[in-house]
């Protein structure tokens, strides 16, 4: 059996020689970052009204002749942790003849926006998976609904928070 003995310097030695072997080995990892483009599989409509969510979608329904009706659960929007930090007002109709799935979601609850940066927008309506339905055509005939006051189209790839929506 041999008894080794570290003095104060050589302990102090051997630990600045760790951390220097342990700084030369950081020094070599790599670091990889991985990025990807947001692509977006949804139209996105802006609809002002000053009536209520399930009155302004008994309109729609009766004016266009969608078949909006109220989902199961509401839109949640959830942080990193996966707790929940807002929740929206959804309806939603699956276009079987189209292929194609309507929502509209109201834009403000208790203060929080779906889309910050459009304040002013009461609802959304996303088309997702539109490929028969020319948005422009939906847009007019939104603006002939009686409790619509206007209707926008925006480019998701123009609005930094459009990442958040998640069909």
């Amino acid at each position: 059996m041999v008894l080794i003995t570290l003095t104060k310097g050589m302990r102090q030695y051997s630990q600045i020689r760790y951390l220097r072997i342990n700084l030369l080995n950081m020094a070599k990892k790599k670091k990889y970052t991985l990025t990807f483009d947001q692509e977006f599989d949804f139209d996105m409509i802006g609809v002002c009204s000053h009536h209520s969510d399930y009155r302004l979608v008994w309109n729609i329904n009766k004016k266009i002749g969608l078949q909006l009706a109220k989902s199961n659960e509401d839109y949640v929007i959830m942080n990193k942790k996966g707790e929940v930090v807002s929740n929206y007002s959804m309806y939603e109709y699956k276009d079987e003849i189209d292929r194609l799935t309507y929502y509209l979601i109201k834009n403000k609850n208790h203060g929080n926006y779906l889309i910050p940066e459009k304040p002013t927008i009461d609802y959304f309506l996303f088309l997702h998976d539109n490929y028969a339905v020319n948005a422009k055509q939906l847009m007019s005939e939104l603006k002939a609904v009686p409790s619509v006051l206007g209707v926008y189209d925006f480019d998701p790839y123009d609005i930094e928070s459009a990442e958040n929506i998640v069909f």
